[in-house]
């Protein structure tokens, strides 16, 4: 399997296919590279080079014990574009990937960056604190710790069941497919990854992150996400960058570019030849 190894020592798994313009895609927790086999596919066949990674601690890549934080998860992904030396990347994130984009890019620089998306993503900031009131309490976090201590396997069957995809929605008919490729991902990460995770895409504020990014950036949300709610998220994130493009989705979920990957996939194109 393909790997590059940082400074630190972890194995960092990645797949990279095709030639073209390349996108580099930043998963969400607790899942893999594999989460975005709709998007790899069709951006492939659409001409472009397609890269992805498993984020330290999670799907085949090292299961180490520390890191698990922006500014590690942010670095290993600067180390993987520099191995494969890309020009004019686009980057793409879901959820706590989101994240990762934006501090990547506050940190490293946007030097052959083309543009970026971010998808049902974390920043500005998901917790609630006096200046981001909108957040959500700390205890939602503080529970969904607890109960990945107590059952992992049934905690990582419950949340793509529910409310990850909508499927709790009244008339959602529940994809058990698309639910146990979820519990797959999930179960080949590390619980201690997954659990520090938590702290990282809750409570790591991405506010002046976002002002430094200068490059074109579409941000794509649902009002219906039940895990990143879209009132302190997508909206807030859009008026902060430079650049920002915010595109609204009335009714999709969370998971939107499995459930909806044929209007995410057609958006991003359209995003990145405009």
């Amino acid at each position: 399997m393909p790997t590059i190894t940082t400074k630190d020592g972890v194995e960092i798994f990645y797949k990279d296919w095709g030639k073209g313009q390349p996108i580099v895609f930043s998963h969400g927790w607790p899942l893999s590279a594999d989460d975005w086999d709709a998007q790899m596919l069709f951006f492939l066949n659409n001409g472009f080079r397609v890269i992805a990674h498993d984020r330290r601690g999670h799907g085949r890549s090292s299961q180490v014990p520390d890191g698990h934080d922006l500014d590690h998860y942010a670095d290993d992904l600067a180390a993987l574009t520099a191995h494969l030396d890309l020009k004019n990347a686009v980057h793409v994130g879901h959820s706590t990937g989101g994240g990762e984009v934006v501090r990547y890019l506050a940190r490293r620089g946007e030097k052959d960056v083309a543009k970026a998306a971010i998808i049902s993503a974390v920043p500005p900031l998901m917790v609630k604190t006096p200046a981001n009131p909108n957040g959500l309490p700390k205890s939602v976090f503080d529970d969904l710790q607890a109960q990945l201590a107590a059952s992992r396997s049934n905690f990582y069957y419950n949340l793509p069941a529910g409310p990850f995809y909508g499927f709790n929605r009244p008339g959602v008919k529940a994809q058990e497919p698309v639910i146990w490729n979820w519990w797959r991902q999930g179960m080949m990460g590390g619980a201690k990854a997954h659990y520090d995770g938590i702290v990282a895409f809750s409570q790591t504020d991405f506010t002046e992150d976002l002002k430094k990014i200068n490059v074109p950036v579409l941000v794509m949300h649902s009002k219906d996400d039940q895990i990143v709610p879209y009132v302190a998220a997508g909206p807030e994130s859009a008026k902060l960058l430079k650049n920002g493009i915010l595109k609204t989705y009335e009714n999709f979920p969370h998971g939107m570019p499995t459930t909806h990957a044929d209007v995410i996939n057609a958006d991003l194109l359209a995003f990145i030849k405009s």
